[in-house]
């Protein structure tokens, strides 16, 4: 009887000892589970390439809102459009998934095979936008969500004959007294595109003229600019009475010279966008599409536009003449609006900055 109580008692504890262990695998299991079910709800990560400037008033009318309806955080990096761009082309591995460049920028994004191909069908509010946002890299990628116009500046208390065409940046009258951006700049090369309107020659067909023409400027030239800032400081100061400007930077103007008076002039203004794109071998394709889509909403369109963050593309937000100013906005000024063909620009590009370094700024 003790033999069998002995051996009863060993497959008890035997018994015992192996239900305990079951029940940890199943604790542990159930954890897992339970981590897993918990990830649902955690947020994925977007990393969106941006520049920094207005960082908290985008986050209020764009990033935290789509965040709150997709359970998103979005992460941004910032910089100017070279450094951000340099950084996907050196990284294939890159962690951004949306990224935000300047049209001659984005081009070269689109030709070096940065980008992924978008499906349209995913971004209905394309549909919503201006023409000549819905495919500026073409129908496989991203569309422009902003655009600004390049015209002219002057002060109307130093220039007694009212500007009207980018023929009159040449008129003797304006001798040491024009500012124009650098080529290196986005806005840099209106200026060649603006030399052949005065000789009557397009610049893909004749740059050579154009640039000839471009030489003739340089008794009114006081200096190219970099930054719109340093315009801004030599208008202001008076070292400038005449420059080729972003509609963006002359609130500033008028705001320090109330005799400042900005031009389309006849031939038309030149268009310049900001273009979204999603980077080359991103996880998330869909999310950014879904943001691609969030970003052109009239919702989001409008709110940056009253914040005077950027120019709506969305045909359908509509804007009083006071929320209006300082935008590129309506039907009849976006549609009159030339765009740069950035694709030969960029091609012939090493050649210009060659001549502009050595026969017009010397």
């Amino acid at each position: 009887m003790k033999k069998l109580t002995r051996f009863g008692l060993v497959c008890s504890i035997i018994v015992i000892f192996g239900l305990l262990l079951m029940g940890c695998g199943t604790q542990e299991n159930a954890g897992e589970d339970q981590k897993s079910e918990g990830s649902q709800d955690e947020p994925q990560t977007l990393v969106i390439s941006t520049w920094g400037f207005n960082e908290d008033k985008f986050r209020e009318n764009v990033f935290e809102p789509f965040e709150k309806q997709h359970n998103v955080k979005i992460v941004l990096e910032v910089g100017n459009n070279a450094d951000r761009l340099n950084k996907i082309r050196m990284n294939k591995n890159s962690d951004v998934d949306v990224i935000y460049l300047a049209h001659s920028f984005a081009m070269q994004g689109a030709e070096e095979g940065l980008f992924e191909k978008i499906n349209r069908e995913n971004i209905p509010n394309i549909n919503q936008i201006y023409e000549i946002a819905k495919a500026p890299l073409g129908e496989d990628y991203g569309p422009a969500y902003t655009l600004n116009r390049i015209g002219i500046v002057y002060n109307s208390e130093t220039v007694k004959t009212p500007i009207e065409s980018w023929s009159d940046l040449w008129k003797e009258e304006f001798k040491n007294s024009v500012s124009i951006p650098d080529i290196n700049t986005t806005s840099g090369p209106t200026i060649i595109f603006a030399a052949g309107d005065k000789i009557g020659v397009k610049v893909q067909e004749n740059a050579e003229a154009c640039l000839e023409e471009v030489k003739k400027l340089k008794p009114n030239l006081v200096k190219a600019y970099a930054r719109s800032s340093e315009f801004i400081n030599m208008f202001t100061q008076g070292e400038v009475s005449v420059g080729i400007a972003m509609d963006f930077a002359f609130g500033n103007i008028k705001k320090a010279v109330p005799a400042a008076q900005w031009v389309d002039p006849r031939e038309g203004s030149f268009a310049n966008m900001n273009i979204v794109n999603i980077v080359k071998g991103t996880d998330n394709k869909e999310l950014a599409e879904k943001f691609i889509n969030w970003l052109l909403s009239e919702e989001v369109q409008r709110a940056n536009a009253i914040d005077k963050l950027d120019s709506p593309v969305n045909v359908n937000v509509e804007l009083t003449e006071e929320e209006a100013q300082g935008l590129t906005y309506g039907k009849n000024l976006i549609e009159s609006l030339r765009p740069i063909d950035w694709k030969y620009v960029n091609s012939v590009m090493p050649e210009w900055i060659d001549i502009w370094n050595r026969e017009i700024l010397q």
